[in-house]
């Protein structure tokens, strides 16, 4: 029999972070439009690749005649910019509850922000932040470059296929991929790169672990 599409089993699950566990559409589309327009950039063409990537990857698809030192530059400034800007951060819908669900879990943080960033976001928003952490420092490259969600499997000690990705971005869709991994798409952008499931928040996420390792994830209203 086909396997039940309403139930995605894992032994870990690799958590991003931005879209799918913090809501901070607002202040990464306040800070990307003020760097669009002092590049002369349109801002709503920017704000179509900034998810999911880090800056300085952003910043190359976007200006790609630029020396890439000038990206990594800029991508610092950026960093201390968003980490500084906490106003509008909050939730996704069911995050605190799946937080609570799954600490007793193997599970990680996979997250194209730097530690500083993850830990003012996640405290923003009022949820606990994972003790296995993959942030930007961590990695060579950016999602879509599985080399973060492999890294998070590694340490939690798992293999790529024994893991859920939870995702909200393309990029990070991409990643989970390429990464071999099953690929639980979150809110309203994820639903246009054919994650396995996808869901409109973690409230649609009700997390069952068996005792024996394994953790059910039962999926409603996907």
């Amino acid at each position: 029999m086909p396997a039940d599409p309403s139930v995605l089993t894992a032994r870990a699950l690799l958590l991003d972070m931005d879209g799918t566990l913090v809501n901070s559409d607002a202040v990464v589309e306040r800070c990307w439009r003020r760097w669009a327009v002092r590049h002369g950039l349109d801002p709503e063409e920017a704000l179509k690749v900034v998810h999911g990537r880090q800056g300085y990857a952003t910043m190359a698809v976007l200006l790609p005649d630029r020396p890439m030192e000038q990206n990594h530059a800029d991508n610092r400034a950026m960093l201390a910019e968003e980490t500084a800007d906490l106003d509008g951060v909050v939730p996704i819908g069911g995050a605190p509850a799946f937080m609570d669900a799954v600490a007793a879990l193997p599970h990680a943080l996979v997250t194209s922000a730097d530690e500083a960033l993850a830990r003012a976001r996640m405290g923003a928003a009022g949820l606990r932040i994972p003790d296995v952490r993959v942030t930007a420092e961590r990695v060579g490259a950016s999602k879509p470059d599985p080399e973060g969600f492999l890294k998070g499997a590694a340490e939690l000690g798992f293999d790529p296929a024994e893991c859920v990705v939870f995702e909200d971005s393309e990029a990070g869709i991409q990643a989970g991929r390429a990464a071999g991994m099953r690929v639980l798409g979150i809110g309203p952008r994820a639903g246009a790169f054919a994650p396995d499931v996808h869901v409109p928040d973690l409230t649609h996420v009700r997390v069952e672990a068996d005792g024996g390792g394994a953790i059910r994830l039962h999926i409603t209203g996907a």
